[in-house]
């Protein structure tokens, strides 16, 4: 059968999705790009933000035609919403066939084809809930779900995302990860370094390793403990690739071995994701953040000092419960500081079951939290422009992985920065140096030396 397969939400997701595809593969089914000519239509889903879900029962409402169209039909909903709704989905959308969260996506295809043999059946499968059952119980219920990879099911062949753990143990406030993605596993280091090697001869050259919180990995091996930065080293050591990334990191794991990781090894980009969420110290306390504005100033200064060509990206919510518009102003200032190569801005989202929800008022208004949006993103602009400039008539190496508008190919810098150049089809997933002409505050403009 025909599957389509849409994915919304964060790189975890997305990895989710080629996983998952692998596996309909394998069991004999075939992907297709045509929703009609579907037989099988599947939701990866997002619940970090009201307005994924959103789109979700908006788009189920339009399908119900499409599955009452033609006997046999099949809609199922995956990942973090599955997990977080669980039986609303059904009453909302009583055409759905499956609920899945993503500690049960290695069962898909089998309970796909269970419930083609139980006519008129819908099932819910998810992992257990926190808080109700014994540690262990839930980290069992959220299995692992890493096979062996299949190159035609990645957007690029060349480039791979590897995940070293799953789940989250920080608890944040305002985040609904640790309930729908589970508490924090790491995953055996022999097992990541086979999948690095194995990634390498199906010809990827790019490898990013992922985690809701990818530098808090630590895999005990008998009495030592391997860290990311030994992930790295030993990724560096594979013949084949030739870029290495890390996404997400929190601040308090950032550590000076990691830090000298990214300094020594020539394949490690020189670039950090590190969200800092507020830079009012009265905010990240309600957040739960466990760190202040100064201990983040001091991580940026520990960065710099160690990576000193080091491109750091940021995260910040705005207006989140009682944000006052002097916490708004300390804000501002650690991102005209903080001079960060980009930012990811977004208005604070009430998700049920976290505890900014239980503790908190959602109370400023949505026109306060739009301004503030627009404000913060100006200064971001600002400084990504200034940084950007400082790359005229200077060479850079790119690999590009993506075709452009007007016949332009994009590629990334090893310091994460989009770069544009004259469309010729021999550079897509080449490394090409570039020398920079021109800047935007999120493209560089080149052409091929």
């Amino acid at each position: 059968m025909l599957f389509y397969l849409e994915t919304l939400g964060c790189q975890m997701n997305v990895l989710d999705s080629e996983l998952a595809t692998a596996q309909l593969m394998e069991a004999g089914h075939e992907p297709t790009t045509d929703r009609d000519a579907a037989d099988i239509f599947l939701f990866n889903t997002c619940s970090i933000r009201q307005h994924a879900e959103d789109k979700v029962y908006s788009a189920l409402g339009r399908l119900k035609p499409w599955k009452a169209a033609q006997p046999g039909r099949f809609i199922g909903i995956l990942g973090c919403m599955a997990q977080k709704d669980k039986e609303l989905i059904f009453r909302r959308a009583p055409h759905v066939d499956l609920v899945l969260g993503p500690g049960q996506l290695e069962r898909l295809s089998t309970i796909i084809a269970e419930i083609y043999g139980q006519r008129g059946t819908r099932r819910l499968e998810v992992s257990l809930v926190r808080g109700e059952h014994r540690h262990e119980q839930v980290k069992e219920s959220f299995r692992k779900f890493d096979p062996l990879r299949r190159p035609q099911v990645r957007k690029n062949r060349f480039q791979a995302m590897v995940r070293v753990m799953l789940g989250c143990d920080k608890f944040c406030a305002y985040c609904v990860v640790p309930s729908v993605r589970g508490p924090e596993q790491c995953r055996p280091h022999r097992e990541i370094e086979e999948e690095v090697r194995i990634l390498a001869d199906q010809g990827a050259m790019e490898i990013t390793f992922i985690g809701q919180t990818v530098n808090s990995y630590r895999y005990k091996n008998g009495e030592t403990t391997i860290r990311l930065s030994d992930l790295l080293e030993k990724a560096n050591a594979v013949n084949g690739v030739e870029r290495i990334r890390f996404v997400t990191n929190y601040p308090n794991g950032m550590t000076d071995d990691l830090l000298q990781a990214v300094r020594d090894l020539p394949k490690v980009a020189p670039y950090f994701h590190v969200p800092a969420q507020s830079g009012a110290n009265t905010v990240l306390q309600r957040m739960k953040r466990n760190y202040t504005a100064g201990d983040y100033q001091n991580l940026l200064d520990r960065i710099r000092t160690t990576v000193p060509d080091a491109a750091i990206t940021s995260d910040f919510i705005v207006g989140f419960c009682g944000e006052t518009e002097e916490e708004f102003q300390q804000t501002k200032e650690l991102v005209r500081t903080g001079r960060f190569k980009n930012s990811f801005i977004f208005k604070y989202s009430e998700r049920p079951g976290t505890q900014a929800a239980e503790l908190y008022p959602d109370d400023v208004p949505e026109e306060t939290k739009r301004l503030r949006n627009s404000e913060l993103l100006e200064i971001q602009d600002a400084i990504s422009l200034e940084l950007n400039r400082e790359f005229l008539g200077k060479t850079v190496r790119v690999l590009f992985d993506e075709q452009g508008e007007n016949g332009q190919i994009l590629g990334r810098t090893d310091c994460d920065r989009i770069v544009a150049c004259e469309e010729t089809p021999h550079l897509f997933g080449r490394f090409s140096n570039v020398f920079i002409d021109d800047a935007l505050p999120f493209t560089l403009l080149g052409r091929v030396m």
